[in-house]
């Protein structure tokens, strides 16, 4: 039996009980019909449907917003230690699951094996980083005045709302939701109602691990119903959400009324910016995993290449080589690259950017074809003799597609990165050091990494400028969102106080 097939076989056995019961809504501790009825949730690797799932609708989500705030100043109160020791129980029993979490996000979401058995490790590390901060997480500072000694402390904000996409569903929801927790917050979870699957196994984990009831909530739907009710919801204090910036925008508004503070982790078009000088071969492994690993279905993706043009015909060559190599197949499968896009409606997004770019007038150097009939799989698409005005410049495609535009000097390197109403992240190769200087102080973006693909290390801040987001995650930034600031002065002495009506 090959690997595929045996994976095909376990993945049969962990979806079993998904087919017989569906994926229902988790309010207090326990398992609730969703007040729409179900959706089917469909696999795009063959378009079959996985299970049905409980439609949630705004009386689900007011009942897990009452459960989380009822959770709430017990979770608050908890001694920090032993709130670790549940944190740090979720990370080891993520790792048991690691391979259930992996082969179902697979079949959810199309993402392929290679990338998603580590994103479920990675979810596992999210919690046991958040975990060790958790003691110290409120401690504040002693700020000496004249007359006062000037203390800060933290506290929780208080039951918070977590909206998380469909690209990495897993990984994503415990970037949110492990530090939320770790502050002391309880949690509502909204999941993409294109992947449900993970959500259901991370509330059933962290549970059976530990957590209180009501602590964390699921509550599956979609955002026009069950999205728009819980950012309007008084109870919630905050909403931590991942996803397109045209969604961030209107998520914004709905929480307005209520004054709710926003974490929005947005989209992005961003650069890869590559001069002569750079390291060419590092450049280019480096140019094709970041557009073209997980289906270029990330936020973070370097979905505009700016080639100095005294290299560009070289660089394209191998680039379209290396491109018409890369394997498309079944997400099971060990060896496969790239799988197929989440949903009908993306892949029909997706691919007609392949129409848009020819009538622009760019070429399609490599790909731009479908593949196969049963699911939704296309060939990583190569677009070259592009400007940065087009369409497949400045939209974010969201999928394996690269757009190659050339540049001569520094100068016009940096507008042509700039202009965009993204600034999500950036990607620098050159070998001249106060070029990388100059270069990333001026470049608009909330991230960038100079000789390097995105490699993520859970101190830094994680976010975004401009269309690209408000807010950061990781280390500290992550108790800034989900705890509020407190300041009480002690006063020292007998300091004059005015005397009035005296």
């Amino acid at each position: 039996m090959s690997a595929l097939e045996q994976n095909i076989e376990k993945l049969s056995g962990y979806l079993k009980r998904f087919k017989e019961t569906g994926i229902l809504n988790r309010i207090a501790g326990e398992d609730y019909a969703g007040g729409s009825g179900t959706f089917e949730t469909t696999s795009p690797v063959d378009k079959s449907v996985i299970c049905h799932v409980a439609q949630g609708t705004a009386d689900d989500i007011d009942a897990a917003a009452k459960s989380a705030a009822a959770a709430f100043p017990a979770w608050r109160d908890m001694p920090a230690t032993e709130r670790r020791k549940i944190l740090l129980n979720v990370a080891a029993a993520i790792e048991e699951r690691a391979e259930e979490i992996a082969l179902c996000e697979c079949w959810d979401t199309g993402q392929t094996l290679r990338f998603m058995s580590k994103a479920a490790l990675r979810g596992a590390e999210n919690f046991r980083y958040f975990a060790d901060q958790v003691v110290q997480a409120r401690d504040g500072q002693h700020l000496q005045s004249p007359t006062l000694m000037n203390i800060t402390t933290r506290k929780p904000i208080g039951p918070v709302g977590v909206i998380t996409p469909w690209n990495t569903p897993f990984m994503l929801s415990t970037w949110k939701i492990a530090p939320a927790l770790a502050a002391g917050c309880t949690v509502v979870h909204k999941p993409a109602e294109a992947s449900p699957l993970t959500a259901r196994l991370l509330v059933e984990i962290a549970e059976d691990a530990g957590l209180p009831p009501g602590v964390l909530n699921t509550v599956n739907g979609f955002g026009e119903e069950a999205g728009k009710a819980l950012t309007e919801h008084k109870a919630i204090k905050a909403i931590a959400f991942v996803g397109e910036s045209r969604t961030g925008s209107i998520i914004t508004k709905q929480g307005a009324d209520t004054l709710k503070r926003m974490h929005l982790e947005l989209g992005g078009k961003n650069p890869v910016i590559v001069f002569a000088d750079a390291d060419l071969e590092r450049a280019l492994d480096a140019v094709i995993f970041m557009i073209y690993s997980i289906n270029g279905e990330r936020c973070t993706s370097s979905s505009r290449l700016l080639v100095q043009d005294s290299i560009r015909t070289e660089f394209e060559a191998k680039l379209v080589e290396r491109v018409n190599n890369i394997k498309v197949g079944h997400p099971l499968d060990p060896a496969t690259e790239v799988g197929p896009l989440v949903t009908q409606e993306h892949f029909y997004k997706v691919t007609s950017y392949f129409d848009i770019a020819r009538d622009d007038g760019a070429t399609i150097a490599a790909g731009g074809v479908t593949v196969g009939e049963e699911g939704y799989f296309v060939r990583p698409t190569l677009f070259t003799n592009a400007t940065n005005d087009m369409r497949i410049a400045q939209e974010e495609i969201f999928g394996p597609v690269l757009t190659s535009i050339p540049f001569s000097t520094e100068e016009e390197a940096l507008q042509l990165a700039n202009d965009t109403d993204y600034g999500l992240t950036g990607y620098l190769w050159t070998n001249d050091l106060t070029r990388a200087l100059r270069f990333t102080d001026s470049l608009e973006a909330g991230m960038i990494w100079v000789n390097s693909e995105n490699v993520r290390h859970l101190p830094t801040p994680f976010g975004g400028v401009k269309s690209s987001g408000i807010g950061r995650d990781g280390g500290d930034w992550s108790f800034e969102f989900y705890m509020e600031q407190k300041h009480v002065g002690f006063a020292t002495g007998q300091h004059k106080i005015m005397r009035l009506g005296a």
